[in-house]
């Protein structure tokens, strides 16, 4: 084998390697949204890519290092339910309320909370992606006591428990139902929660 035939063997490989990242991570996204986590193999994951399974294992050594990036990737796009609290353009009761908006986007099927869905396929507490989706869901219920706290409801603590456990519950249940706008009946009870948590105007 010649120079040049040895430089446009080695160059296909690189060239496909490019971006090859976001590739991956975007080929994880559809296939764990339309058939679960542990229902999808590395080999798809390389095909849906499309990068060579080597490339792949250059970015993410095993499965749970993809699932971890995956999910992380999630947590910084804006499109899970923690999203609405970070949003400064809008007042606190409202990033409250927003955890019960239907999703931006029409999925379909309609999906629950990714970080729920995850840590339901790998019930072991002790496994590294169960361990983040159990971060991401304290770090929900610190967002929501830091904002109702900000609202000068009484018992934040135990108001912020009560608001996520309606979202977290109205995700899951328009996930089995396929009702994307199912979190309305949660939002109902969640102004009820927030009336009744307020400081009396005197």
């Amino acid at each position: 084998m010649d120079a040049t035939t040895t430089a446009s063997t080695t160059a296909t490989p690189r060239g496909r390697g490019r971006g090859g990242r976001e590739r991956i991570l975007g080929a994880a996204a559809r296939l764990f949204a339309s058939q679960g986590i542990n229902a999808t193999g590395m080999e798809q994951v390389a095909e849906e890519a499309p990068v060579s399974k080597r490339t792949l294992y250059a970015h993410f050594r095993t499965k749970s290092d993809l699932v971890i990036a995956h999910l992380q990737d999630l947590a910084s796009s804006g499109a899970t339910l923690e999203s609405a609290l970070t949003r400064e353009d809008i007042p606190p009761r409202e990033r409250i309320l927003g955890l019960f908006d239907p999703p931006a986007t029409d999925a379909d099927p309609v999906r629950g909370c990714p970080f729920i869905d995850a840590a339901a396929e790998f019930p072991d507490p002790r496994n590294e992606v169960h361990s983040y989706a159990r971060e991401q869901k304290l770090r929900m219920v610190e967002l929501v006591t830091a904002l109702v706290t900000e609202l000068g409801c009484r018992e934040p603590a135990a108001l912020a428990e009560q608001l996520v456990t309606l979202a977290d519950g109205a995700a899951s249940r328009a996930m089995v139902l396929g009702e994307a706008d199912y979190g309305r009946h949660a939002r109902a009870a969640a102004k009820t929660l927030l009336a009744h948590a307020l400081p009396d105007p005197a």
